[in-house]
């Protein structure tokens, strides 16, 4: 009897947490680079949002992914997470007079260096799905359009990584909606481009 119950394995039977991220992940970017295309100020709604959905919500995705033994998941949704938190820090720190602002300079570096983070797993995505690949396909260049132009100061390339950055936030929001979906409807109403 005692063998038995050792042989017996729990069965996961908890939902996908990857919407719940790349919904996070998605909305988020598309507001933060609707500033950055210059259609309204960085204000509190951005910083909330990377706080809260950017920031906390896709750390606890990337427990609930390391929970389902998913290492890409979990690697990618709790640094996204962290992230956010890191960046609105950068804003916000500052404000309070204990630390100096980061120089352009510097910020060209944080951006480059999650850009080659996001080129590594834009790799990983090639066993996932052609819609993964778009979305970290596009991060990828988000991330080198915004470093190049913190170390350039040319403010049109920041324009433009804006309107680049809302189509990468745009095809998370997507990845995720029709996850959501193709689970509900159980079939394929939203393609992800599986890989077989």
């Amino acid at each position: 009897m005692a063998n038995d119950t050792q042989n017996l394995s729990l069965q996961d039977t908890t939902a996908n947490p990857a919407p719940l991220g790349l919904l996070g992940f998605g909305m988020t970017t598309v507001l933060l680079n609707l500033h950055n295309a210059g259609f309204f100020p960085l204000d509190a709604m951005i910083l909330a949002m990377g706080v809260f959905y950017g920031g906390i919500g896709q750390i606890i995705v990337g427990v609930m992914e390391w929970k389902k033994n998913n290492t890409f998941g979990a690697t990618a949704f709790t640094s996204y997470g962290l992230f956010w938190l890191t960046l609105v820090a950068l804003i916000l720190l500052p404000k309070t007079g204990m630390v100096a602002a980061s120089s352009p300079f510097a910020m060209g570096f944080y951006l480059s260096t999650w850009g080659l983070f996001s080129a590594v797993l834009f790799l990983g995505t090639f066993r996932l799905n052609r819609a993964l690949q778009v979305v970290f396909g596009l991060l990828v260049i988000l991330f080198f359009l915004l470093a190049a132009a913190d170390f350039s100061g040319n403010h049109a390339l920041k324009i433009i990584a804006g309107y680049e950055g809302i189509l990468c936030g745009l095809s998370a929001i997507y990845t995720g909606l029709a996850q959501v979906m193709n689970e509900v409807f159980n079939r394929e109403v939203a393609p992800l481009g599986v890989i077989k």
